[in-house]
């Protein structure tokens, strides 16, 4: 078994490797948004998103999907209508600023 600390080093070698990836900028401002906003759904990033970057809700969804399962530092909740809404993990916070940093 991990120790949490073990399993923060898995998880920020896994942010760093998909933040190298990161050409245009898009993947560090969808991580600045689960940073500065509680709770955010697909479509509010990509309201957020469009004022700034060319994106279709699809690509941004497929982005929260990556970083949800693949990182392991989102917590998706559903709504009554059906809508997921995506919150970053506590105890991953300090790791996400420390990477991406917060204006």
């Amino acid at each position: 078994m991990r120790s949490p600390s073990e399993i923060k080093r898995v998880i920020e070698g896994r942010l760093r490797s998909y933040l190298s990836r990161d050409r245009t900028g898009i993947r560090r401002e969808v991580l600045r948004l689960f940073v500065k906003t509680k709770s955010i759904t697909i479509a509010e990033i990509v309201a957020e998103l469009q004022k700034q970057f060319v994106v279709t809700f699809h690509a941004i969804a497929s982005m929260v999907g990556i970083i949800a399962s693949r990182i392991g530092i989102l917590h998706a909740i559903r709504n009554a209508d059906g809508v997921n809404s995506y919150e970053l993990k506590e105890k991953y916070y300090d790791v996400v600023i420390r990477i991406v940093g917060v204006c």
